[in-house]
């Protein structure tokens, strides 16, 4: 079972092909709901030794990002590089 626990925003890596999906609109409807009623899915991130690497929530992560969170939610996964 995953369990999630708290990351600093800064210490996320996003790949520069998952920066390219981003959409600047989707980011700050997704902060204000975030605003309204909080954080619902943690993010997901896996760790290579050195730093946290963003497997799926750049939406997310970037709207925490927007309203200023120096921290977010997460689950810790196994995943493989592709």
């Amino acid at each position: 079972m995953l369990r999630v626990q708290k990351v600093k925003v800064d210490d996320i890596y996003v790949p520069m092909a998952r920066r390219k999906t981003l959409h600047p609109e989707t980011v700050r409807h997704l902060a204000e709901d975030i605003l309204e009623n909080g954080m619902k899915t943690p993010i997901q991130v896996r760790h290579d030794g050195k730093r946290h690497i963003l497997v799926e929530g750049l939406h997310r992560l970037e709207a925490a990002k927007w309203l200023g969170e120096t921290t977010i939610d997460a689950y810790l996964v196994q995943a493989k590089r592709h």
